[in-house]
């Protein structure tokens, strides 16, 4: 669950900003982002699914399907989000052409609008899917870094290994049998 977590922060990482120069908007851009979206979509439907037959299997509902489960949701708010950006930057070239008639430069703006507003959508679910990812994992398993400090905090403290005993036991006295029990 962490690992699938860090890649939806690296694709979160990569979306485009619509006033920063050094990362483009451009529909190649946005295509990218949604087939690795599309990839971390397929795992965690997979993850679901493999889960979910062994859950059938053992008759009880694993804690890991639910939190796969609950992060498909957002996930695909942040596919449909990109995919709206993407119809956008399209609808965009393809009225490249108007350039100097009237509208034009208000219509830019609209889009400009409508596109930022579909990347935050997407930053945001992008951000849900992660965290809510994590958090299910930290409710399985928690991470080793979380259990060193319990561990520190314990009030029992562990018996220390102390080496076999090297006593043998007494022997009869010459002449009589030894039974043992």
């Amino acid at each position: 669950m962490r690992a699938t977590a860090s890649g939806f922060d690296a694709v979160r990482a990569k979306l485009p900003d619509t006033g920063d120069p050094d990362r483009p908007l451009d529909n190649v851009t946005i295509a990218f982002q949604l087939s690795h979206l599309g990839t971390l979509l397929t795992e965690l439907a997979d993850e679901v699914l493999h889960r979910a037959a062994e859950r059938n299997r053992q008759g009880r509902t694993a804690p890991a399907v639910v939190g796969f489960a609950a992060a498909v949701q957002p996930a695909c708010r942040a596919a449909s989000a990109l995919g709206a950006v993407a119809h956008q930057l399209s609808a965009r070239d393809q009225a490249g052409h108007l350039g100097d008639e009237p509208g034009a430069q208000d219509a830019y703006d609209v889009d400009r609008l409508v596109i930022g507003d579909a990347l935050d959508v997407a930053d945001q679910a992008l951000r849900e899917t992660s965290e809510g990812l994590r958090a299910a994992a930290e409710a399985i398993s928690p991470s080793s870094a979380r259990v060193e400090a319990a561990r520190s905090r314990s009030t029992t403290a562990a018996p220390s290994p102390t080496p076999p005993s090297s006593t043998v036991p007494p022997t009869a006295p010459p002449g009589r049998n030894s039974r043992g029990r």
